[in-house]
């Protein structure tokens, strides 16, 4: 089985590899998926996400991984795969926002942020552009830290979060198995307890039969 690895901003596929480097002791072949948000547009990362995931796809059973903003490009791929192409037997969401960002939204007209994080971190911010990616029809599990950082109070206003991400912007109702573990946002890859729950998932799958 394959697992393919979708980083966040501002990160590069290097941030997986504690994660991925787990998933293969337990007898996976894993990949990685690169992009900049300073140089590409959503739709343009999306698009070669979807050209990456159909021909994984074609090599047998998979899962994707998606920390952060990865996350969301991965839900925007699987929503814009062919209906020929084999759909991933279970997508995990690591720290992804499913609900539009505060963070983003507060960063929004900053100059900087606007630079770096280009159309990605525009669309992070925006409740249309979110919603219209919409929910996923694969089994989906999100592992959300819950490890906040001291940003200003309103930001999160005393919610759980992981210093990036709240767990209630991380909520949806379609999203039915959602973890929450003891760790920030940036080192949710790191984290080996968030590889042993996408390992329990792809067990629990495969006993079912998925």
């Amino acid at each position: 089985m394959h697992a393919l690895f979708v980083h966040g901003m501002g990160r590069s596929p290097l941030s997986g590899q504690p994660l991925l480097l787990q998933l293969r002791r337990a007898g996976l072949l894993t990949g990685t998926f690169g992009y900049s948000v300073a140089l590409e547009a959503f739709p343009e990362i999306r698009d070669r996400l979807v050209a990456r995931i159909s021909a994984l796809a074609e090599k047998g059973s998979y899962a994707v991984v998606g920390h952060s903003l990865g996350g969301v490009l991965l839900r925007a791929a699987l929503n814009s795969l062919p209906s020929a192409v084999r759909q991933p037997r279970h997508l995990f969401l690591l720290g992804s926002p499913v609900q539009p960002s505060r963070i983003a939204q507060w960063l929004g007209a900053n100059p900087v942020y606007r630079g770096l994080a280009g159309d990605c971190g525009q669309l992070l911010g925006s409740t249309a552009r979110m919603e219209e990616i919409g929910p996923t029809t694969v089994p989906t599990t999100a592992i959300v830290g819950r490890r906040g950082l001291p940003w200003p109070a309103r930001v999160f206003a005393g919610e759980a979060n992981d210093g990036v991400v709240s767990v209630a912007e991380a909520s949806a109702e379609w999203i039915e198995d959602q973890v929450v573990v003891d760790c920030v946002h940036t080192l949710l890859p790191a984290s080996r307890r968030v590889g042993e729950i996408i390992l329990e998932r792809l067990a629990q799958g495969a006993e079912r039969g998925h």
